[in-house]
């Protein structure tokens, strides 16, 4: 049986209100009797629950991390789990724990979130993008909960944010495109309601425009985020009376469909058309030949968001709205520099 904090007071002659004292560091108390606690830990090997010695100062040492957990998510929010652990790996270095929820099923949103703050079970909150709270910024405004949003809230919120600059990214793949002399180049996308997706499509649009090329309306594909369809619009694109030169895929879901595509026109990578995709995670390695990639370091986006939220802790006035890690070409073998033409 564990040692309790009872325990250790019975041993030490005093209550269990001093032994908690003690533990965390009241000048109030007597240095016999903090010789006395010490003496009655050590001989119990007492390990005083770390979660009882932060309620005791005032604060949990916890932060709930509020993600979208249903079935099927790791297909449709890939990115979660390297978030989470760049997340709990500041966490730890810090010396917070971290708890995962998800409003349950049935459960009125809004409410939920209040009643996670009002439970004061956590100093601080993480809110992923994949979550949809009617009323978020009214309540952590109102409540001034520390939180940091994982994601893009919209030019008007005053949530504090950080994100990860999909547009840049777009200008990033567009510039490689170029110094590879591609010219014709068709885009493969998400649906058009797709946040991410049509940044990283307008980021592109925008660096082709800005050295004078414009993409045709019928080299720019809207799937509805299947690999199938990907392949069905690259079939499409490739069966055009002037097919493009390479092939942009929002991400390696899609170039796994995009490549498919390729292979059945009985076309090479990257001698007769080229291929970029964005994203590593989770379906490049499956991609063959090694695909050049424009990547996002997600697990590097987790950590910056528990450095932002301690620092909100620090200063709960603070209003943190930054987008952060850039993004990183990794060049493979499906896009090479042709000689200009």
């Amino acid at each position: 049986m564990s040692v309790t904090i009872r325990d250790v007071a019975q041993e030490a002659g005093v209550s269990a209100s001093t032994v908690s004292k003690v533990l965390n560091n009241w000048s109030t108390i007597s240095p016999q009797t903090v010789s006395r606690v010490h003496a009655a830990i050590q001989k119990l090997h007492y390990t005083p629950n770390a979660r009882a010695v932060s309620f005791a100062r005032g604060a949990a040492s916890n932060i709930i991390f509020l993600s979208s957990l249903k079935k099927g998510e790791a297909y449709s929010n890939p990115h979660t789990f390297d978030i989470l652990c760049g997340v709990r790996n500041e966490l730890m270095k810090q010396n917070y724990t971290l708890m995962i929820a998800d409003v349950p099923d049935g459960a009125e949103p809004s409410c939920y979130l209040s009643e996670l703050i009002s439970s004061k079970i956590a100093d601080g909150i993480l809110i992923h993008g994949s979550v949809d709270i009617p009323g978020m910024a009214k309540i952590l405004q109102e409540t001034h909960f520390p939180h940091i949003y994982i994601g893009y809230p919209g030019s008007d919120s005053l949530l504090s944010w950080i994100d990860t600059n999909n547009g840049l990214a777009g200008q990033f793949a567009a510039r490689h495109i170029l110094t590879c002399h591609y010219e014709k180049v068709a885009f493969i996308a998400e649906s058009s309601e797709n946040y991410i997706s049509m940044r990283r499509l307008n980021g592109f649009l925008g660096g082709m425009n800005d050295y004078g090329y414009r993409l045709p309306e019928a080299y720019i594909r809207h799937t509805d985020s299947t690999r199938e369809d990907a392949c069905l619009q690259t079939m499409q694109v490739l069966s055009l009376s002037e097919p493009p030169r390479a092939i942009v895929c929002e991400n390696s879901l899609l170039a796994l469909g995009a490549v498919k595509a390729i292979q059945e026109s009985g076309l090479k990578i990257p001698e007769e058309i080229a291929l970029l995709t964005f994203d590593s995670y989770p379906y490049a390695a499956l991609i063959e030949p090694a695909p050049t990639i424009i990547d996002i370091d997600v697990y590097d986006l987790g950590t910056q968001a528990a450095m932002m939220l301690i620092r909100k802790l620090q200063n709960p006035s603070l209003l943190v709205q930054s987008y952060t890690t850039l993004p990183v070409l990794k060049q493979g073998k499906t896009t090479r520099i042709l000689a200009h033409q």
